[in-house]
């Protein structure tokens, strides 16, 4: 009989085989309730550990919990897991922070140079007869440009070294920041980066601080040529908010990856002027999919075997 029953309560990878054979190293079994949210409470009621991806644990289905010891999602992000309630109820909270840093940083790069150089529609034109730059001007010089980074915790240190090549000025803002990366000006608010950027790219988890950020108001500071990047967390942005400003022109153009009611809003948003979507990728690599199942399982077994986990979010 297996010494402790690990439940999966969203299936979202390719295959399972790692957490298989890490948690038979340590006699527990690996239990997947499918689909269906009540086989997974169901399931949960009387498990050891839980491995989490999007499954929302509310204070209600933490309270079903009657033995659990760990909750370890597989992301970054631990908006969908009510921590208050697990810490009430002595259930330790994990996430993987750093296994996708180099994969977002990348896409968050590629979106900033496809959205100034205009490549979604340069591209559509050189597959026509459309020969020709009329309506595409104007493109500004990638190092006369002020790029405005809003958050530098890993991600958004990884986004600073990547731009700094490209030689324009760096506005950074993150009031929880230990540090601030060599060749950023740190600014003292939120708004006046806004203000002063011509690329904001968000680097944020969601929450109450941050949720809906960036909404009607502060994109009316946004100047009218400004693009605004979102690889972080969709909730950080109002999408009704952002359609209105791509709409109207308000600002330049935007690329983002996530969004707030995924994946029903990227219809509101695609097709839209100087508009650029991405279906939620900018995590995802072969290696990084494997370091968030290796290192999210590593905090079950951590807590199981009564080992410090390495990832604690409670």
């Amino acid at each position: 009989m297996a010494k402790w029953r690990v439940v999966l309560t969203d299936q979202v990878f390719p295959h399972v085989d790692l957490e298989r054979a890490m948690l038979g190293e340590i006699g527990a079994d690996l239990i997947i309730p499918g689909d269906d949210p009540a086989a997974v409470l169901a399931a949960a009621a009387d498990a050891d550990a839980l491995l989490n991806t999007y499954f929302p644990m509310g204070a209600d289905e933490i309270a079903g919990l009657g033995r659990c010891r760990i909750i370890a999602r597989y992301g970054i992000g631990v908006d969908n897991i009510d921590l208050a309630a697990a810490r009430a109820a002595n259930i330790v909270v994990t996430n993987v922070p750093d296994y996708c840093v180099e994969e977002v940083a990348a896409h968050t790069l590629t979106l900033i140079l496809a959205a100034v150089r205009r490549l979604p529609a340069a591209i559509e034109r050189g597959a026509t007869s459309t020969w020709s730059l009329d309506g595409l001007r104007p493109i500004p010089r990638l190092s006369e440009l002020t790029f405005g980074v809003v958050g530098l915790g890993r991600i958004g240190r990884e986004v600073v070294s990547l731009l700094r090549p490209l030689g324009g000025r760096i506005l950074g803002y993150d009031p929880y920041a230990p540090a601030t990366p060599d060749g950023v000006d740190v600014v003292e608010t939120l708004d006046e980066l806004l203000a002063n950027a011509d690329v904001v790219t968000l680097h944020l988890p969601v929450t109450a601080e941050t949720r809906g950020i960036i909404d009607a108001d502060r994109l009316a500071l946004l100047k009218s040529t400004a693009i605004l990047v979102n690889t972080s967390r969709g909730a950080l942005v109002r999408t009704a908010a952002l359609a209105d400003a791509l709409r109207t022109g308000a600002i330049g153009g935007a690329a983002v990856d996530v969004l707030e009611r995924e994946a029903l809003d990227a219809a509101a948003i695609a097709g839209l002027p100087g508009a650029l979507v991405t279906p939620h990728m900018a995590y995802y690599s072969e290696a990084s999919l494997k370091d968030s199942q290796r290192k999210a399982t590593r905090q079950v077994v951590n807590v199981l075997t009564g080992l410090a986990a390495d990832y604690p979010v409670t």
